[in-house]
């Protein structure tokens, strides 16, 4: 059974349009991929203000100055951890393939092939990419269980300042 007519020019569409984007360009972009990987985070999003709309959870006008320090400092650590630790190479493994170590308990991976599997190994691979799901999921956090989000942001900051602690210890011992 094929798609129903609206549907098959949709497609025929986008498949167009990717096309097109590509055609002046070596490198296949996944246009589907980045399209389904953002209704994922839209859903969520809308999913999430959804439920605190229901729920009647209070929303602060803005966020605290303690809080978005810690949640900078947060989203660039669990960002760095989830992208690049090699410990965590399990969970981006069905979406990439490695490629090298690059210190500091760190590796290098590639996005495998196929349009969802590739938008996925992308943004598991870029910390970059994935600074605004770590920090929406934060965001929510804060409005949703702000204790235990706070006790988690402050964990991963020591964390992050501890490894600026290594690095620097390591530069004065090689002095």
């Amino acid at each position: 059974m094929s798609a129903p007519e609206p549907l098959q020019s949709i497609r025929r569409g986008l498949e167009d349009t990717q096309q097109q984007y590509e055609a002046d360009s070596d490198d296949e972009r996944p246009l589907g991929g980045y399209v389904a990987l953002g209704a994922v985070y839209a859903t969520g999003v809308a999913a999430f203000a959804t439920s605190v709309r229901r729920r009647g959870v209070p929303v602060p006008e803005r966020p605290k100055p303690g809080d978005l320090a810690l949640m900078a400092v947060a989203t660039h650590k669990m960002s760095r951890l989830l992208t690049k630790d090699a410990v965590t190479s399990p969970i981006r493994a069905p979406f990439t393939r490695f490629e090298e170590p690059t210190g500091a308990s760190e590796v290098k991976e590639e996005a495998r092939e196929g349009p969802v599997r590739h938008a996925v190994g992308e943004l598991l691979t870029c910390p970059f990419c994935l600074d605004v799901w770590v920090a929406t999921a934060i965001g929510a956090g804060l409005i949703a269980a702000p204790r235990a989000t706070r006790w988690v942001t402050a964990v991963l900051a020591s964390v992050a300042a501890s490894d600026a602690l290594h690095f620097a210890y390591d530069k004065l011992k090689d002095a």
